[in-house]
């Protein structure tokens, strides 16, 4: 990474400890330019942070990963966001010929069968398309908060993410439920309509489902493993 060593990025992460999501989002695109980037999957989180962002800057990137799995709920509020706010944003897609010799192999639901064929099925239909999407750019946004899992609760809003060696941002971490739902809200921001039916945390169709009262909010992703393996391999 040439933008900034390590420790530079240790210390911002500690000196915007304390900003709000607007100027962690306007110190970087000042400092970034069009080589930084919003990663939207258009969950509740995802949403704020592109409200807040395009409020900062209207003509700030946002690209998405479109696994050709995502819920019809979550291509409707792709389109609405893009109306509200007259933007466009990227999709990167699945390598064809690495998805077909996937399903050939293993079938089209090899995700049910292990943890080690579910990374395969996520890192063919998302992690490959996001490192091509990074490949492109210095730093990226996402929409991450601590309070979301227990594979989370250590995130800055500014950081150095070694597995794709490149700045890092995470402007509401530090936000509660609460005060997300609160924002959408207060400022009219398309969501998905999945969030109405409980479903807080929302991916893939056949990998998702809605949660029962008291559960936590990450239940409703790969239900049947162990929430210590939660992640996808985007966030590591």
């Amino acid at each position: 990474m040439a933008i900034l060593v390590d420790e530079r990025i240790d210390e911002l992460g500690n000196e915007y400890e304390s900003e709000t999501a607007e100027n962690v989002l306007r110190w970087a695109l000042n400092r970034f330019g069009d080589r930084v980037a919003l990663a939207t999957s258009f969950g509740a989180e995802d949403v704020v942070v592109t409200d807040i962002l395009l409020k900062v800057n209207p003509e700030a990137k946002i690209f998405t990963l479109d696994t050709g799995r995502l819920p019809e709920e979550t291509y409707k509020v792709w389109e609405e966001i893009e109306k509200k706010y007259g933007t466009k944003i990227k999709p990167y897609s699945p390598d064809t010929s690495s998805l077909e010799g996937m399903i050939i192999e293993h079938g089209p639901n090899p995700f049910y069968s292990s943890v080690e064929l579910r990374r395969l099925c996520c890192k063919i239909r998302k992690v490959d398309p996001l490192h091509r999407a990074l490949s492109e750019l210095d730093a990226w946004t996402t929409g991450l908060r601590r309070e979301q899992s227990v594979t989370r609760a250590e995130i800055k809003k500014i950081e150095h993410d070694k597995a794709n060696d490149i700045v890092k941002l995470n402007p509401i971490t530090d936000w509660t439920e609460k005060q997300v739902w609160d924002y959408i809200k207060k400022n009219d921001v398309p969501y998905n309509a999945l969030h109405d039916k409980n479903y807080p945390s929302i991916g893939c169709a056949p990998c998702t489902r809605a949660i029962e009262p008291g559960e936590d909010v990450r239940a409703g992703r790969w239900w049947w493993e162990d929430p210590d393996k939660k992640e996808c391999g985007l966030h590591k």
